[in-house]
């Protein structure tokens, strides 16, 4: 089994730990957080303040991570600090996910219970794909963005890096939406979307 290494231990984590343990071909060794100020063992895995990264990168040359923080800004940043490192990142799927053969799903990504990613879609890498998430064919989904539970992206959507889709929106086929952009929850996309807007409602509309 490979190491792999998580950080942030909010609400987020607690899901990525649960897929860590039911795919089994990552062993949890460390959780690091910056509530932890010193470095301590919990049933065999580290706990210890984000910084560690840095001491185990060292300590272990094949270790992996997975930055499970929610927050896509912050992930960003923390994402940035290990890679300067030149940190490894995982890829983590649920054995209940179902994805296409030809999908491609790059490095530091989640992919959660039922989610569902099909043909030619393209994932970028540290995103989100959360519970019960439809990614339809030949979708685009940016580097850092998150898809809320139950979201359905049809056919040939293009995501912006840093989005924000909320739970139960749809986004109907060929539309684009801009980077760090937010689509709030329920809402229903008819047209494009620019960059680093809020849009809300059905149909969409920005506020």
């Amino acid at each position: 089994m490979k190491a792999i290494v998580v950080i942030g231990e909010g609400g987020h984590s607690k899901v990525v730990q649960d897929i860590i343990k039911a795919e089994a071909e990552y062993k949890l060794v460390a959780l690091l957080d910056d509530k932890y100020t010193i470095s301590q063992k919990s049933d065999k895995v580290i706990l210890a303040p984000i910084s560690y990264a840095f001491k185990l990168m060292q300590e272990e040359k094949e270790v992996h991570f997975i930055v499970a923080i929610g927050n896509n800004r912050v992930r960003k940043q923390i994402v940035e600090r290990l890679a300067s490192k030149n940190a490894h990142f995982a890829v983590l799927i649920h054995p209940s996910a179902i994805v296409s053969p030809s999908a491609l799903i790059k490095d530091g990504t989640v992919v959660m219970p039922n989610a569902v990613i099909n043909a030619a879609a393209v994932i970028g890498q540290h995103t989100i794909i959360n519970t019960a998430a439809v990614v339809e064919h030949d979708n685009r989904i940016g580097d850092f963005s998150h898809i809320s539970p139950n979201v359905t992206l049809t056919g040939n959507v293009t995501v912006g890096t840093g989005t924000h889709i909320g739970a139960g929106a749809v986004v109907i086929p060929g539309k684009t939406i801009g980077p760090w952009s937010v689509v709030g929850a329920g809402s229903v996309v008819i047209g494009d979307l620019p960059q680093e807007i809020t849009a809300v409602g059905a149909p969409a509309r920005v506020i």
